[in-house]
C-alpha cells in the first residue's frame, strides 16, 4: 500500500510539472501584457523598463523556474491587471467558486445516484422513461444554453430569482458566504442547476447501466434465491457493487464541476475564479492565468490520487494484485 502511495504522489507531481509547463508555454503566445499596461504616449524606454521589472526580458526557462519556485511557496506573483498579489485575489474570488461548487456536486451526486438507482429498479416502467427521456436535455444541451434558458425563465418571466451576482454575502472570518443570506441562496439556485445538470445526468445514467449489470449477475440471483428482502439485494448488494467502477468517474466530475465553472460563472456574472479567469485572459494577465491553471491542475491531481486510493481501498483485487506485483 505505501509503495503504490508513493508511486501515485509521484506520478502525480510529474504531471503537474509537465501541465505547468505547456500552460506557461502557452501564455506565450496570448498577447503581450505590456500593451494593455502602458498607454499610446509609452516610450521604447517605458516598454523596456517594465519587461525588465516584470522579469520578461530574462529567457523563457528562468522564467518557468521562478514561477515554479515561488508556486510552490504559495507565491503567484502580482496581477499585472491590478498591481495586487495573485494569491490575495484568488483568495477573496475562491469562496464564491467554491460555495456553488458545493451546491452543484451535492446535487449532481445526490439527485443522480438516486435517480441512477432507481430507474435501474424500475427499468421500464413509466417514470423510469421519463426521467431517461428528459436527462437527454443536461447531456445535449451546451451548458451556456442551459443556464439562458433559465435565466429567461424564472428571472426575465417569473421574476422568481436573480439573473446574475452573488447577492448579499456574509463575512466569517476571512470567508465570505452567500449561505446566510436569504438573497444569497436565490443567487445559488439558477448557477447551481445549470453547473451541476449535466454532471448529474452523466452520473445517473452511468450509475443506471451499472446496476442493471450488477443485478445481472449470478450473486444477485443467489441473494433473491435465499429469500432477501428486494430493498436489501438492491441497496446492500447490489449498489455497494455499482459503486466500485462509479467512484473514478463521479471523483472527476466533481472536479469538473470547478474547472469548468468558467462558463456559468460568465453566464451569471458570478464573482469567483472562472469569471477571474476570462478577465485576465482579455488583459493578458498571466501571473492570474498561470495560478488558474496550476490550482485547477492540483485540484484534479489531487482528486484523482484520492479516487484511485479509494478504489484501492475498496476493491480487493486490487490489493491481491498489488501484493503479487
Amino acid at each position: 500500500m505505501l509503495a503504490y502511495i508513493i508511486r501515485r504522489v509521484f506520478q502525480s507531481l510529474l504531471v503537474l510539472l509537465v501541465v505547468g509547463l505547456v500552460a506557461f508555454s502557452m501564455f506565450r503566445f496570448v498577447g503581450d501584457p505590456i500593451d494593455n499596461m502602458l498607454g499610446q504616449e509609452r516610450t521604447q524606454a517605458d516598454i523596456d523598463r517594465l519587461r525588465t521589472t516584470l522579469g520578461l526580458d530574462q529567457p523563457f526557462v528562468v522564467q518557468y523556474a521562478k514561477f515554479l519556485g515561488n508556486a510552490a511557496q504559495g507565491n503567484f506573483g502580482v496581477s499585472y491587471r491590478q498591481g495586487r498579489p495573485v494569491a490575495t485575489i484568488i483568495a477573496e474570488r475562491a469562496p464564491a467558486t467554491l460555495e456553488l461548487a458545493l451546491v452543484s456536486g451535492s446535487l449532481a451526486l445526490v439527485v443522480g445516484i438516486g435517480l441512477g438507482v432507481f430507474t435501474a429498479i424500475r427499468q421500464g416502467g413509466i417514470a423510469s422513461n421519463v426521467i431517461m427521456t428528459t436527462s437527454l436535455i443536461g447531456v445535449s444541451l451546451p451548458t451556456f444554453l442551459i443556464g439562458i434558458l433559465l435565466i429567461y425563465i424564472f428571472s426575465v418571466s417569473l421574476g422568481w430569482l436573480p439573473s446574475f451576482g452573488r447577492g448579499d454575502t456574509v463575512q466569517l472570518g476571512g470567508w465570505s458566504t452567500g449561505f446566510l443570506t436569504s438573497s444569497g441562496l436565490k443567487a445559488l439556485i439558477l448557477p447551481s442547476i445549470t453547473l451541476g445538470l449535466y454532471q448529474m445526468t452523466l452520473i445517473m445514467r452511468l450509475v443506471r447501466s451499472e446496476m442493471l449489470e450488477v443485478l445481472r449477475q449470478d450473486y444477485i440471483r443467489f441473494a433473491r434465491a435465499r429469500g432477501l428482502r428486494e430493498r436489501s439485494v438492491n441497496f446492500r448488494h447490489a449498489l455497494k457493487n455499482t459503486m466500485v467502477p462509479v467512484i473514478t468517474v463521479v471523483g472527476l466530475q466533481l472536479g469538473a464541476i470547478i474547472a469548468f465553472a468558467i462558463i456559468t460563472e460568465t453566464v451569471f456574472q458570478w464573482p469567483g475564479v472562472g469569471l477571474l479567469f476570462i478577465n485576465a485572459i482579455q488583459f493578458v494577465d498571466i501571473p492570474v492565468m498561470a495560478a488558474y491553471l496550476m490550482l485547477i491542475s492540483v485540484m484534479f491531481v489531487g482528486i484523482n490520487l484520492i479516487v484511485d486510493l479509494l478504489y484501492f481501498a475498496i476493491d480487493p483485487r486490487l490489493r491481491i494484485d498489488g501484493r503479487h506485483a
